[in-house]
């Protein structure tokens, strides 16, 4: 007992990969014994191979059993030693691995792997919530990548990885897997109150995913949240692609709204996936030749095209051809803008 408990006690700090080998160093072991034992019982190797498996896991079918003294003196060792010992401990290996993971997912300790991610930075709980529902409805397969200084994931979902750290931080960046990421959403800090820092701490971030592009040769597109429009020629030297206008927008929202009442609700379906007529982006048919031939077989499918992808005035440029790459955005339901790309 002395000798078996020693063997245990250093079995026990085995790594789960060294666990896993042991256990099949011992069941192939154990296969060829029995088989040597009783070779007219156990004829073949996979017969044998088959007893071991069901005698360690309990199993116990009852086609195939040792009839020697031999045999069954060592399948009782067996029990004892191997299945219930070595067995249990590399279950517990097992589970105290997946424990171990599911650690250090919810601290943000891992490394994200996949690719054509959504990474966020620097947001609100609530806001994180409304993106990853936006997403869902949206029917994107890509993951979303939460990156921020919190010491747990603020959001659990399946397709939410959480990164803990300074986003400003190459490494941490490096981390979300950022070269291999679809976009990058740089939401402003909701904790400042000036509007000077929180656009500053967003600069410096975007400023660090413009150094990455530059460094890795890689081009990465970034969307950041302005407080103040008067910002956004800042942010243009560090090639940010979008900006979103968080405090001014809101307030020509508002104003919007009280000069033209009802246009809230325009605004409120096309910021949504969720409800009405939506926004969506379709590419160039190979007819269509100016932007008239592309609205008119648009609004007869019951689609309405607005915007080239940079301005809202095409309808002034309906003769102007359309280049190859164009980005088009239409309004429509979703039934309407699914019959449209498969058209």
């Amino acid at each position: 007992m002395w000798i078996l408990h020693k063997i245990f006690s250093k079995v026990i700090k085995f790594s789960l990969f060294k666990a896993i080998w042991l256990a099949l160093f011992l069941i192939l072991l154990s296969s060829v014994t029995v088989r040597v034992l009783e070779p007219e019982t156990f004829p073949r190797f996979i017969d044998a191979l088959w007893w071991t498996m069901t005698t360690l896991l309990t199993v116990g079918y009852g086609d195939y059993f040792p009839k020697s003294d031999a045999g069954r003196i060592f399948t009782m060792l067996l029990i004892y030693t191997v299945g219930i010992g070595a067995m249990g401990i590399i279950l517990g290996k097992i589970f105290e691995s997946l424990t171990l993971y599911r650690k250090l997912k919810e601290e943000g300790k891992l490394t994200y792997n996949g690719k054509n991610h959504t990474i966020l930075i620097g947001s609100s709980k609530e806001k994180l919530e409304n993106v990853l529902e936006e997403i869902l409805h949206s029917g994107q397969n890509g993951d979303i990548v939460i990156v921020d200084h919190a010491e747990k994931a603020p959001i659990e979902h399946e397709r939410v990885h959480f990164i803990s750290g300074n986003p400003a931080d190459e490494d941490v960046l490096l981390k979300a897997n950022i070269l291999n990421a679809k976009s990058v959403a740089i939401f402003a800090d909701e904790r400042d109150q000036l509007s000077e820092y929180a656009d500053g701490k967003t600069l410096l971030i975007a400023s660090r995913v413009e150094h990455l592009s530059k460094k890795y040769k890689q081009s990465l597109y970034t969307i950041v949240e302005v407080k103040k429009e008067k910002h956004i020629a800042l942010f243009e030297h560090a090639n940010v692609d979008e900006f979103i206008l968080s405090n001014d927008s809101v307030s020509r929202l508002m104003a919007q709204a009280a000069i033209h009442h009802g246009s809230s609700k325009i605004f409120e379906q096309l910021l949504s996936n969720t409800q009405g007529e939506n926004l969506y982006e379709i590419r160039k048919k190979p007819h269509w030749v100016t932007y008239k031939d592309a609205a008119m077989e648009l609004f007869e499918m019951g689609a309405v095209l607005i915007s080239d992808g940079s301005s809202l005035d095409i309808a002034r440029r309906h003769t102007e051809k359309i280049a190859e790459n164009t980005k088009m955005f239409i309004i429509c339901d979703e039934e309407t803008y699914q019959r449209i790309k498969r058209y």
